[in-house]
Formats: C-alpha cells, structure tokens, sequence
C-alpha cells in the first residue's frame, strides 16, 4: 500500500500547486512562477533538430582503395600512379581467389610512358615475359617471376594521348606463399586526390584487347589460311602492319593485311609472342626477351629499337643465325627487309623439334620433298627443310604454302603464311595449338 499512498500525496500537492498559481495568475508571484516554467525564447527562434546519424553500410564485397598489406613487394608500381580500387580475384568458378588480387589504378602521365616503365622494370628485374604489348599505347604484360603471375594491362585515359592513363595489375602466387609486404615506399593509395581508406566508387574498368575482333579484314585471308590467322589474333600474338611505329591509335578496328608481305621484324616478333603463349604453363619452352643492357647482336639493331627484346632474344637462343651463334657473316639482321620462305623455316622449326636438326643435302631434301628448284635452297636452310618434312601434315610447309613442288625459298612470305606457320608448335604428333590454347582458356574461364 505504500506505493498508493505516494501517489495520492504526490497528485495531491500537484493540484495544490496548480490552484495555487491559477489563484495567483495576476500576481506578482504568479507571473514570475509562469515565467519560470515557459520555454526558452531561444529554442523557439532557432528549435534544435535531433536526425539519428547516417547509417554506415559496408559490404565486404565491395572494392577498397587501401593496398593490401601482403601486396607482393616485387610488383613494380608506376610512381605517379594513384589506386582507385581493389578487388579479389576470381577463380574459374566466379569464387574469391585467396591467393590473388586485382588493383586499379589512373595517372596523368600517357600510356606510352607507363609501358616503357613495365617494360624496363621487368627486363631489368628479370621476370620471364610471356607476352608484352606490341601496341606502344595499349596492351597487356604477362610475366612472372618465381610463383608469382603478374598481368599488368595499360590503356589511354581517353581518346587524347594526354588524358593520361588507367592501368589493371592483377597477381597470383601460386603455391600459398605468403607474399611479402610492399614497403612505405610505396605509391600512397590515393582517391580523388587524397589519403583515404574508406570505400571507393568504382573507376571505370579498362577494356582488354578486342584480339580476335581487332582485325577487321580477317575475312580476306585465303580460306586454307583464315582459320589459322583467326585463332592467333584471338590469343592477341598477330599486330597491325607496322605496329611498332604505330603513335597515335590503338590495334583496335585496324586492318591486319592477310596478303601483303611480312618483315622480319615482324615476323621475330610473332615468333616470340606465339611460342611463350602456347607454351605459357612451360617456362623451359619459353624463350626469354633480350635484356636492353645486353650488347647488341646485329649493327643494326640497337637497345633503342622497339623490337630489340625479341630480336635480341632469338639471337641469344640460337635460332636466329648471328655472330653470337658463330657465324660471322650475319652481323645485320635487315629488320625491315621481307620474310623469305626458307627464312621462315629456318626459325621456326628449330622451335618445332626442340632437338639438333639432321644432316640434309639437295640430294635428300629432292627425294623427301619432290622440290624441284632444291638446289636454290640456303645450305643453312635444307636441314631446316628436311626436319619439318619429318612432321608429316602438321609440317611449317604444308601448312603455310600447301601442295607443291616448288619451294621458292627467295619468294617473300605474307602475313597470313606467317601467321599459318605459327599457329602450331611441334614434332610428329606432339605439339600444340592456337585452338588448342584457345580451348584451354575458355574451359578454365
């Protein structure tokens, strides 16, 4: 009962009170007791608005513009670079992969400049390039070194050569090794133009090469030849002619030219890049890029030339005859000159049969092949001859130029002869393909 009675009391001396002032409303007392109790003129004028703070919402999903950590401190990062984004990388199946990672990234500087910084970083570095660009604005890396795979993709900013540059890097190292920290050193993680840490509107992603879509003449090339041109532009290995001293537009919607004649330059070039792509997941097959520091094998051309790396390389491995392979005559290498027939064989099949060619003679590459004009034939070049006849269907020759009797070793080579012949790399029966790669990629994707 003790609670009751509290009320009672407590409503009684309420309504005590309240007789009180209505009693005294006119008095001085009951004036200064109505103004005691009246709101504060203040909060009238200017009333204060309580709003519940913004919600804080965070997906775990969502793109950071935070470094990782574990980023692997043997990426090279462009150092005007500014990071917009970072996101997992996805495995086949669409699911998170724990072992890689994707980072985005702008600059003011011009596609051309960034390029020529990976591309110097990687030979210097000596991380084994798959693949480089062959466009001087646009285009992939794809390197690794030890159990680290690294794909560094730079395009144009806009249609302008100085609206600057986006670039993709995603990495993978394979194996579960704990990739080390990169050091403060480091590029700062930068969004519009300050630190932050906070969640990031997405950049606009890069667009990768449109490869088998480049090109848009494809449909000129003989039949016996399209197919082959087709699926090595769709790995991204074939170029625009005169790519290299391309300045002011990307590959993409260019003309490959089936039937006009193909460099050497070019042709090295295409060597390269067909033969470390199909042979990706086979780092002995591969061959490695010539380092710019390297003293060059021909006089004519020099660490400034845009294919030195490929050219160098080839020299360095053998297959392009030089003075480094002992053979003093050929100190030029003629970039710029057509690709011959027997020139073509000449590199090519060594890459083919990964073993010592056999002796041949005119005598023999007459019996095997039926080529009436044998004797024309380079003697560096009938061994090469007589080798891929050994390859059956599958020979550089069949191939390239089909059935006949006349070889024509002089006669220059197209760009879709070229491509032909690179399409496929082996011995009697042991090899592999574009299509075969082609294949490969799009069941793991």
């Amino acid at each position: 009962m003790l609670p009751y009675r509290r009320s009672a009391a407590f409503v009684g001396l309420a309504a005590c009170l309240l007789i009180s002032v209505t009693s005294c409303a006119n008095s001085p007392t009951g004036k200064a007791l109505e103004q005691s109790l009246a709101a504060d003129p203040r909060l009238q004028e200017n009333p204060a608005t309580f709003t519940p703070p913004p919600a804080q919402s965070s997906r775990p999903d969502e793109a950071v513009s935070e470094l990782p950590a574990d980023f692997p401190s043997e990426i090279p990062l462009y150092p005007d670079a500014e990071l917009q984004e970072v996101k997992p990388l996805l495995d086949a199946a669409g699911n998170p992969d724990e072992q890689g990672q994707v980072t985005r990234w702008t600059t003011s500087d011009s596609s051309t400049l960034v390029q020529n910084f990976y591309r110097k970083q990687f030979q210097e570095n000596k991380w084994q390039l798959a693949s480089q660009p062959t466009d001087d604005q646009k285009g992939s890396f794809e390197t690794s070194l030890d159990n680290l795979q690294v794909k560094v993709f730079v395009e144009p900013a806009g249609q302008k050569l100085t609206a600057g540059a986006n670039l993709v890097i995603k990495y993978r190292r394979d194996g579960g090794e704990t990739a080390q920290p990169k050091p403060d050193k480091s590029p700062t993680a930068i969004v519009g133009g300050s630190t932050s840490s906070t969640t990031a509107s997405p950049s606009p992603t890069p667009t990768e090469p449109a490869k088998s879509g480049s090109f848009t003449d494809l449909n000129k090339a003989p039949a016996e030849l399209r197919q082959s041109v087709e699926d090595l532009a769709a790995l991204g290995v074939l170029t625009p002619e005169n790519a290299a001293v391309k300045t002011k537009e990307s590959a993409a919607g260019d003309k490959f030219e089936p039937n006009k004649i193909i460099t050497r330059r070019e042709y090295a070039r295409w060597l390269v890049a067909a033969n470390n792509q199909i042979h990706s997941n086979q780092s002995a097959r591969k061959i490695r890029l010539g380092l710019e520091t390297a003293e060059p094998a021909f006089s004519d051309v020099s660490r400034k030339d845009p294919d030195f790396a490929v050219i160098q390389g080839l020299a360095e491995a053998g297959i392009i005859p030089s003075s480094l392979s002992g053979d003093g005559t050929d100190v030029s290498f003629r970039p710029d000159a057509p690709l011959t027939r027997e020139q073509l064989l000449l590199w090519k099949v060594p890459l083919d049969t990964r073993r010592s060619l056999p002796t041949a003679s005119t005598e023999a590459v007459q019996q095997t092949w039926g080529f009436q004009d044998a004797a024309k034939i380079d003697p560096k070049a009938l061994r090469a001859v007589q080798a891929d006849f050994q390859n059956g269907e599958l020979s550089n020759i069949r191939r390239s130029f089909g059935y006949t009797t006349l070889l024509q070793p002089s006669k220059p080579v197209t760009r879709a002869e070229a491509g032909a012949a690179l399409w496929y790399f082996g011995f009697q029966g042991e090899g592999l393909s574009a299509k075969d790669l082609l294949q490969t990629k799009r069941q793991s994707n």
